[in-house]
C-alpha cells in the first residue's frame, strides 16, 4: 500500500492543511497495518521542489510523447502519481482555489493524457482524453483549511477542478475553516479534538468510507462564526479603529477576551483586571451579559485581579503549564472574586462555546456509526460511605440482624456501583465492615464494633495522608481536573488538610462514643453523632472555597 501526501502549501511543514493530512493517513496505516497489509507513507513537499509552470507547447502529444520537455523535478513525480494507492492532496485555499504550485503540478499531469478526443466519463465536463497509462485504482482525498469562518461555498472552483480531472464523486473531501487556529498552542485542547476525528476519518476510510457520524463532528466549527471573527480580527495585533499596532500583551488580552463564554453569564457583571508583572501593563476585561470588552484605562472596578509575568499566563494558556500548579506555586497571584478562577473553564472553555455550533464545512458520506464501549464512571465515595453507614446505623440497633445487613450491603455494593470504578478505599472499607460485621455477629456486642468502627475509618483517613493522594482528593480530583490535579499544590494541601480533620474527628468520636456508653448517655450519643458529621460537612464545603483563594493571594 502505497500513500503519497501532496503537500501544495507553501509553507511546507509549517502547512496547518498538512496537519489534518498527517492525522487522516495517521489514522488510515494504523488500521490498514492491523489488517496485515503494510502501508508507506511518501509526502512531496512541493514547496520545496522545482515544479514549473506549464508552456502549453503540446510536445508532451505531439514532439516526445509522455515525456514533458520541461526538465525538472515533475519528472520524477508523474511515476509516483501512478503507483500510488491513494493520493493525500493537502492544500490552505488561496483566494478561493489551490496554490500556484500546487497549480503547476495539476497542470504538468497532461503528458499522463492521450491528444485524442474520447467520451467524458467523468460525469462533468463535455469532453476528455483518455489516460496514456493503463491506471490502478487509486483512492483520492482532498483535505485542506481556509481561513473563513467555515468552508461552506468557498470551494467550489476547487470542487469543479478536481471533478474535471477526478471524475465527479470519485474522491472524499475534508474542509475545515479557521485553519489557522491549528497552528495556535492556546487553542490546541479545540484544534486536537478536531485533529482526532480527522485521524478516525483516516481509520474509517481504509475500511470503506467516512461514517455520517464522524463526518458530522468534521462539519462542526471549531468556534461559532462571530468568536471565531473577534478572534481572527484581535489575532492580526491592529487596532480595528485606529490602524495603530497594538503591543504583544494587548493582543493576546484581546484574543483571550474573544473566548468568553455568554452562556456563562449568570446575571453579574464581572471585571476581570490582569496585571502583567514584568511588563508593567494593566488591562481590564469587561464580562457582560453581551459579551466581552477589553479596557486599556483601569476605568472600571475591578471583581477579580491576577497578577502576573506575561510569559507564564501565555505559558498557561498554551497548555504549557497548568494554571492551578503555576498558582500553588506562587508564579502569580489572584485577589478578589476567586469564583471566577473556580469557574474558568466555564466562562473562557471550549466546551460552552462549540455546543450546537455546527456547519457544513465538508460533504458527508454514508458509512457505519461507531459504537465504541463505554469506560466505567469515576469513582465515587458513596461506594465507601454505604457499607460504612449501613454498619453503624443496624449493628448500632440490633448486633444480630443489623450485622447481617451489613454483610449483605457489603456484598451488594461492587453490584450496586458496578458502573463505577473501585479504588483501594472502596476495597478496604468493604472487607473491614464485613470483618466488624462478623465480629458483631458472633460476640453480639453492637456498642463495641460500632466504636471499632469509628476508630478504623479515622485510621483510614489518617494514614491516606501518607500516601501521594489523601482519601478525599482520590475522589473529589475529577472534578478539578483528573490526574492533572495531583500536580496542584493548592488543591493537594486542602485534601490533606481535611483528610487529618476527618480522620481526627472519627478517633474523637470513637472517644466519645465509649465514654457517653460508659455513662449510658444513649439519646445524646445519637443527636452527637449525626450532628458533628454534618457540621464538618458544612465545614468542608466553605474550606474548599475559601482555602483556595486564600492561597492564590499568596498566602
Amino acid at each position: 500500500m502505497k500513500i503519497l501526501i501532496i503537500n501544495g502549501s507553501p509553507k511546507g511543514k509549517r502547512s496547518n492543511s498538512l496537519k489534518l493530512t498527517n492525522s487522516f493517513a495517521e489514522g488510515y496505516k494504523i488500521t490498514t497495518e492491523q489488517r496485515g497489509e503494510q502501508a508507506d507513507i511518501e509526502e512531496l513537499d512541493l514547496s520545496k521542489l522545482n515544479i514549473g509552470a506549464c508552456r502549453g507547447c503540446f510536445a508532451c502529444w505531439k514532439n516526445t510523447p509522455g515525456s514533458c520537455c520541461i526538465k525538472d523535478d515533475m519528472s520524477a513525480i508523474l511515476p509516483k502519481l501512478l503507483e500510488a494507492d491513494l493520493i493525500l492532496w493537502s492544500f490552505p485555499l488561496y483566494y478561493f482555489n489551490v496554490p500556484g504550485i500546487l497549480k503547476n503540478l495539476i497542470d504538468r499531469q497532461l503528458p499522463m493524457n492521450l491528444p485524442f478526443m474520447s467520451q467524458n466519463d467523468s460525469g462533468y465536463g463535455s469532453g476528455s482524453h483518455d489516460s496514456r497509462y493503463e491506471k490502478k485504482a487509486t483512492r483520492n482525498v482532498i483535505i485542506s483549511t481556509c481561513g473563513f469562518y467555515s468552508a461552506k461555498d468557498n470551494y467550489d472552483s476547487v470542487i469543479n477542478m478536481f471533478d474535471h480531472f477526478l471524475g465527479k464523486g470519485n474522491y472524499e473531501k475534508i474542509f475545515c475553516g479557521q485553519g489557522e487556529l491549528f497552528s495556535i498552542k492556546e487553542l490546541s485542547s479545540r484544534t486536537d479534538e478536531y485533529l482526532d476525528y480527522v485521524k478516525k476519518a483516516g481509520s474509517e476510510y481504509a475500511v470503506g468510507s467516512i461514517s455520517a457520524e464522524t463526518q458530522k463532528h468534521l462539519q462542526t466549527l471549531l468556534y461559532p462564526k462571530e468568536v471565531f471573527e473577534r478572534m481572527a480580527d484581535a489575532s492580526w495585533g491592529i487596532n480595528k479603529e485606529t490602524g495603530e499596532k497594538d503591543s504583544k500583551d494587548l493582543s493576546f488580552t484581546k484574543q483571550m477576551a474573544t473566548l468568553y463564554n455568554l452562556k456563562a453569564y449568570d446575571g453579574k457583571d464581572r471585571v476581570l483586571e490582569i496585571n502583567y508583572t514584568d511588563l508593567g501593563t494593566t488591562y481590564q476585561i469587561f464580562l457582560g451579559k453581551d459579551g466581552s470588552k477589553v479596557y486599556t484605562d483601569n476605568s472600571l472596578k475591578t471583581t477579580t485581579r491576577i497578577d502576573t509575568p506575561f510569559e507564564v499566563w501565555a505559558a498557561i494558556s498554551r497548555g504549557e503549564m497548568e494554571g492551578a500548579e503555576a498558582l500553588g506555586k506562587k508564579l502569580y497571584k489572584v485577589s478578589g472574586d476567586f469564583s471566577l478562577m473556580m469557574n474558568w473553564d466555564k466562562f473562557f472553555g471550549v466546551s460552552g462555546l462549540v455546543e450546537g455550533s455546527e456547519g457544513t464545512e465538508a460533504g458527508s458520506s454514508d458509512g457505519k456509526n461507531d459504537n465504541s464501549s463505554k469506560s466505567l464512571k469515576n469513582p465515587s465515595m458513596t461506594t465507601m460511605l454505604i457499607p460504612w453507614i449501613t454498619f453503624w446505623v443496624a449493628v448500632g440497633i440490633n448486633p444480630g440482624i443489623g450485622s447481617i445487613i451489613a454483610m449483605a450491603v457489603c456484598a451488594l455494593v461492587p453490584l450496586i456501583m458496578r458502573k463505577h470504578r473501585l479504588i483501594i478505599w472502596d476495597q478496604l472499607s468493604i472487607a473491614a465492615v464485613a470483618i466488624l460485621s462478623g465480629i458483631a455477629n458472633i460476640t453480639g456486642n453492637g456498642d463495641l464494633t460500632t466504636n471499632a468502627g469509628y476508630l478504623v475509618f479515622g485510621a483510614f483517613w489518617l494514614c491516606s495522608c501518607l500516601t501521594k493522594m489523601p482519601l478525599c482528593a482520590a475522589y473529589v480530583k475529577y472534578s478539578y481536573g483528573g490526574d492533572k490535579a495531583d500536580r496542584n499544590p493548592i488543591f493537594m494541601r486542602a485534601n490533606y488538610i481535611l483528610a487529618i480533620i476527618w480522620g481526627v474527628l472519627y478517633l474523637l468520636t470513637a472517644v466519645w462514643t465509649y465514654l457517653l456508653h460508659k455513662i449510658g448517655v444513649g439519646t445524646a450519643l445519637i443527636i452527637i453523632n449525626n450532628i458533628v458529621p454534618a457540621v464538618m460537612g458544612i465545614f468542608t464545603g466553605w474550606f474548599v472555597k475559601w482555602y483556595p483563594a486564600w492561597k492564590a493571594r499568596g498566602n
